[in-house]
């Protein structure tokens, strides 16, 4: 355990209050950041908590425009829907706060005004869409069209939905105003930017020189951006709805939301603890730790620490911000937009009282290092087979025989063998691998040691048969349900951190007034003649009617995307036949068979990604492709940012001989497409597939 700081500083990524919470957001984010702040708690440390809604942008006021409301009504009805959520799985924020509040609107307004008086922003003047009609600046979700890489039509200013192409709303075929229908202007105006540039040597020293330690996935992307070189960043724009900018002349104008929102956890601390706030956000005995997901990397770890470094005024930086990747739904990648999402409100209420089944699957299948998928086969197998089967039936039986042959008092061991001292003696490493595994941020390991616990006494019971020896032998009975027990106990508190509704239940089982870490792995927690109460259970079975009614609400919204989607490509089809003449390359000369089985080609995940330096076309990508890690030059740099290709699985030939590009050893080639516009597109497998997986 870290004793260097005394005291934990957890943030969880703000969630942004235009929709409730889902399970992509619980598995990447909010369980892992519980888990570890009730770990750090049960082992004495002084944790703090924070969070809040994310209540101001361009995604509030559409959707305030869509339900013809105000956008704080929108924050409003979402926060307590979030909020509420939250509550009910059990995450122990210290504080749950929201960004729209005045306690938040003034410290980012401060925050501002401090860097603007000391001259550290640029004021910059360029064009950007404006709606003549509508007389408003169009942020790049008010502007649609024609996608210019996969011609879908009403893509984003920044994004295409369907190919998941990143935009800038300058190159969409044919832009309308979301406001009006009508087709933007270019117009003049001003912006003012903090100047990341200014810090990328700072940032390399801090990042790629102090934090080697943080998740491949978190520092890969970080160092693809330094590498890139760092651009100014603006941090206001036009809007009607957020915190207004606070200096003359910035009238209409208003803090760009990834400015505005991570200072949110600073505003939420004041909240909190309005007196001593400095003590947890700038000293250097205090450990800053983010929660967040993927998409949130290059804010957390390079934008909030620039703007941090430039306020000065002794604020502390992140010691850690372990990232996770994304979770797909049966398949396919979770879409609020479309519907496609297992929604936590909507969970609580079908499945009551089983919240922590939810937590459980969410952290035992959580995507810590690459994309990974929850099914809700999954769901009710892990839920019935593990557990039902393994932890509930292995304490339902030590409690159940406890109360049959011993009035429900802790027998004393009075007859133990070798298997007895044998199966206690694991438990103490368990913990420390538990300890190892959740101080390091693996928490999927940590619940998998946890679970061996439930195993372990599982099979020390079924090995010990004490129904049988009962007939015979009362004394090693009694021996064998005192290590049964005491196996109990250790669950209570080995799993208190991942699931606290089922352990406040096995505490009051056995009788517990408490979990306390120093006394896991104690071979007597339970002393001889304490008395326990009834066996209840701790799982119910999940049958297969309440599956297949999830399934089928999956199967309706499937339907319904079909829909739209078949509407949306008979649109396309017509852009595409307006647009582009298709002209496809001819049949290469015929090879063997014999020939084409000498190409190894396999899938890969791309771990780093960076600019060959004085190129235009060049990307140097670090891959692993199960059997080794390589380097592999690619003229793709047209198509795709580095960025885009950190945790990107690809396609390669593993065999090609190696040959140096620009002095750099290539060893292999991605496996491309060239459409009839000329752009050439990934190979990438339909579903994530182990790294090494041959294709043929």
């Amino acid at each position: 355990m870290d004793s260097t700081y005394k005291r934990h500083l957890i943030t969880a990524a703000l969630p942004y209050a235009n929709g409730a919470v889902h399970i992509g957001h619980l598995a990447g984010v909010y369980i892992p950041a519980d888990v570890y702040s009730r770990y750090l708690r049960m082992r004495g440390r002084d944790v703090r908590f924070i969070c809040g809604s994310d209540e101001h942008g361009v995604p509030i006021t559409i959707k305030a425009r869509q339900q013809n409301c105000t956008p704080q009504e929108i924050v409003d009805k979402y926060h307590l829907i979030i909020k509420d959520s939250f509550e009910r799985l059990g995450i122990s924020f210290d504080i749950y706060s929201r960004t729209s509040s005045q306690i938040h609107h003034k410290t980012a307004s401060d925050f501002f005004r401090k860097l603007y008086e000391e001259g550290k922003f640029i004021e910059k003047e360029s064009e950007q869409y404006y709606d003549e009609e509508a007389k408003h600046f169009l942020a790049d979700r008010y502007i649609t069209g024609t996608c210019p890489k996969c011609f879908a039509e009403n893509a984003y200013g920044d994004q295409c939905e369907k190919c998941g192409s990143t935009l800038s709303p300058t190159e969409l075929i044919n832009p309308k105003s979301t406001l009006s229908g009508n087709t933007p202007v270019m117009k003049k105006t001003s912006h003012w930017y903090l100047p990341l540039d200014q810090y990328e040597p700072w940032l390399k020293e801090w990042i790629l020189e102090g934090h080697k330690e943080w998740k491949v996935n978190v520092y890969g992307q970080c160092k693809s951006w330094i590498d890139g070189g760092l651009q100014p960043r603006a941090v206001s724009r036009d809007l009607d709805w957020g915190v207004p900018v606070p200096v003359k002349g910035a009238e209409g104008k208003v803090l760009y939301v990834w400015f505005d929102a991570p200072i949110g956890y600073i505003s939420n601390t004041i909240e909190l603890m309005p007196n001593d706030w400095e003590l947890w956000w700038k000293n250097e005995e205090t450990k800053l730790v983010h929660f967040i997901g993927k998409d949130n990397i290059v804010f957390h770890c390079i934008v909030f620490p620039a703007m941090l470094k430039a306020h000065g005024d002794g604020y502390i930086l992140p010691e850690n911000v372990p990232a996770n990747e994304f979770l797909n739904l049966e398949g396919n990648k979770i879409s609020t937009s479309r519907n496609w999402a297992v929604w936590l409100h909507e969970y609580l209420d079908e499945f009551p009282g089983q919240e922590d089944v939810l937590r459980y699957v969410l952290c035992a299948n959580a995507p810590e290092t690459k994309d990974n998928d929850f099914t809700w086969k999954d769901f009710q197998t892990r839920n019935n087979s593990e557990l039902v089967g393994i932890f509930g039936n292995f304490v339902n039986r030590a409690v159940v025989l406890t109360h049959k042959y011993f009035e429900g008092e802790v027998p004393a061991p009075v007859k133990n063998e070798s298997l007895d001292e044998e199966t206690l003696a694991q438990i103490p490493q368990i913990k420390k691998n538990i300890e190892d595994s959740l101080e390091n941020y693996r928490f999927r390991d940590a619940l998998k040691e946890a679970m061996n616990l439930a195993r372990l006494g599982n099979k020390y019971l079924t090995e010990t048969e004490p129904w049988k020896v009962i007939k015979t032998d009362i004394e090693r009975v009694a021996s064998i349900l005192n290590v049964s027990l005491q196996i109990c106990a250790n669950l209570a508190i080995a799993f208190e951190p991942f699931m606290p509704h089922t352990t406040k239940k096995l505490r009051y089982i056995l009788n517990m007034k408490s979990s306390q870490w120093e006394e896991f792995g104690l071979e007597s927690i339970l002393h001889p003649g304490h008395k326990i109460n009834e066996a209840r259970l701790l799982f119910d079975k999940i049958e297969d009617a309440a599956i297949e009614f999830q399934i089928a609400k999956l199967e309706a919204t499937k339907e319904m995307n079909q829909e739209s989607s078949q509407t949306e490509a008979s649109a396309t089809a017509s852009s595409e036949k307006l647009t582009v003449k298709q002209e496809l390359a001819p049949l290469k000369d015929e090879c063997t068979y014999d020939e084409f089985m000498k190409m190894d080609i396999r899938t890969a995940t791309v771990l780093e990604a960076e600019r060959v330096p004085k190129t235009d076309k060049l990307l140097k990508l670090t891959i692993d492709t199960g059997l080794d890690t390589r380097t592999i030059v690619s003229g793709i740099a047209e198509y795709y940012s580095p960025e885009e290709m950190v945790g990107k699985q690809i396609c390669i030939l593993a065999n090609l001989a190696p040959r140096k590009i620009k002095g750099i050893e290539s060893n292999g080639m991605i496996l491309m497409a060239k459409e009839e516009n000329g752009k050439m597109r990934i190979i990438t497998p339909e579903e994530r597939l182990g790294n090494g997986s041959c294709i043929s």
